[in-house]
């Protein structure tokens, strides 16, 4: 069964950066498209990006576009979320998903974490 963990979240002034990272285990994400999703506090979820198996194609939410980046290093099983620029409105729990197919669709997926707070405020 896989299983992910979301670290690199934390509380940062707006302007500032930072990297989320998703490490899995269980299983290899070789074969996977993966991605983030966000949820702020009475707010509806949020996809922010995907990547497919082989980072060719990236999918990136036109609030975030020009300010994060995905990636992915499949011999780590890990892959990231760098989010430059940050701004309040990106404050929220972020979650990394992965999806059972080599390419992404919207942001479906079909294991994610357990959620990594991410607070930006002056």
């Amino acid at each position: 069964q896989l299983q992910l963990v979301e670290s690199g979240g934390g509380l940062v002034q707006p302007g500032e950066s930072l990297r989320l990272s998703c490490v899995a285990s269980g299983s290899t994400l070789d074969y996977s498209a993966v991605g983030w999703y966000r949820q702020a506090p009475g707010k509806e979820r949020e996809g922010v990006s995907c990547l497919s198996y082989d980072s060719s194609a990236t999918n990136l939410a036109d609030s975030v576009k020009g300010r994060f980046t995905i990636s992915r290093d499949n011999a780590k099983n890990t892959f990231y979320l760098q989010m430059n620029n940050l701004k309040p409105e990106d404050t929220g729990v972020y979650y990394c998903g992965v999806r059972n197919n080599y390419f992404c669709h919207w942001y479906e997926f079909s294991y994610w974490g357990q959620g990594t707070q991410v607070t930006v405020s002056s």
